[in-house]
């Protein structure tokens, strides 16, 4: 995703003079091309990441579109402050870029773990959430942000992520779920890097008997209401997966909306981290195991969560 990212911006930067990149001391060879090109439209502001938000804002404010981009906690948790009085109370354009969000960096233990971010920042006025799925929805994201006058934070994976698109998605919109496949039992709603995993539980669900409609939820903040409207009338299960807390999450935006719209929360199933810190240290497919949020887990926990539902029935 980040390798993404980096050619996207840089192809950004090219046609769109107000782009400006500012990075908290990392991805100094990874956006090599785009120093080349625009040299001063880049600022390594070092490990000083509320100063780095200050930047930003101000940037935005004299007219340019910057983007902010460093380790997930790191350009959410330690500047929350800045985020919110600098960029969302003046309600500019920054885009804040968290690459390596959710259990990404899972070797490197809690300091690194992002499973928080979505909550802190959906809480935020004038703030939009975005977390895209795929290398193919990192560059939609990137497209579509200039676009519009709005403070946004993308929530990303870090390298080696599996491609769920063939290819550039034409009309990806801010606030519009992607369907991936349809069904007529289970909606499987995914949003972040999990997406492959929602995916192959599709599959494997499919496999065993069940028809699961799998949806991309790049849009996290705001949310397709028609979608979500659409989806509560249709299945008997919709389920939220992330890799994120199940504490302000995805899932918990989506309960929100169920609850002030008269949908039945009752046919929700939540899948996320659960409200604690995961305190082991491994790869990201070890992490994922233990936290039960692999493609076969997710399918055998719908399974269990319907067979529930016919017994109870």
């Amino acid at each position: 995703m980040r390798n993404a990212f980096a050619d996207e911006i840089t192809q950004l930067a090219a046609a769109d003079p107000r782009v400006v990149l500012l990075s908290g001391d990392i991805g100094n060879r990874l956006f090599d091309r785009y120093k080349e090109a625009q040299p001063e439209r880049f600022f390594n502001c070092g490990v000083a990441e509320q100063n780095m938000m200050g930047m930003a804002a101000g940037l935005a404010m004299s007219g340019f579109r910057p983007f902010v981009y460093t380790i997930t906690p790191f350009v959410t948790t330690r500047c929350l402050e800045q985020i919110r009085n600098d960029a969302a109370y003046h309600d500019v354009p920054v885009t804040v870029v968290g690459v390596g969000a959710g259990m990404a960096y899972a070797g490197l233990g809690p300091t690194h773990h992002s499973c928080e971010d979505i909550a802190f920042l959906r809480a935020l006025p004038n703030m939009q959430v975005l977390a895209p799925g795929d290398a193919w929805e990192v560059r939609a994201v990137v497209q579509a942000l200039p676009r519009q006058d709005r403070p946004a934070y993308v929530r990303m994976g870090k390298k080696g992520e599996p491609l769920v698109h063939s290819g550039r998605l034409a009309d990806f919109a801010i606030g519009r779920a992607i369907r991936l496949s349809d069904g007529s039992d289970v909606c499987l709603l995914a949003s972040g890097t999990i997406l492959p995993e929602a995916v192959e539980a599709g599959r494997l669900l499919a496999e065993a008997g069940v028809s699961a409609g799998v949806y991309s939820f790049p849009s996290v903040k705001p949310l397709d209401q028609a979608c979500l409207a659409g989806a509560f009338q249709r299945f008997a299960k919709v389920v939220t997966v992330e890799e994120h807390s199940l504490v302000g999450g995805v899932g918990s935006a989506v309960a929100e909306w169920a609850v002030d719209n008269g949908a039945d929360a009752r046919k929700l199933l939540r899948i996320g981290t659960p409200d604690a810190f995961f305190k082991q240290s491994g790869s990201l497919a070890f992490a994922r195991r233990r936290l039960g949020l692999t493609g076969p887990q997710i399918a055998e926990r719908v399974r269990a969560t319907l067979a529930e539902r016919g017994n109870a029935a």
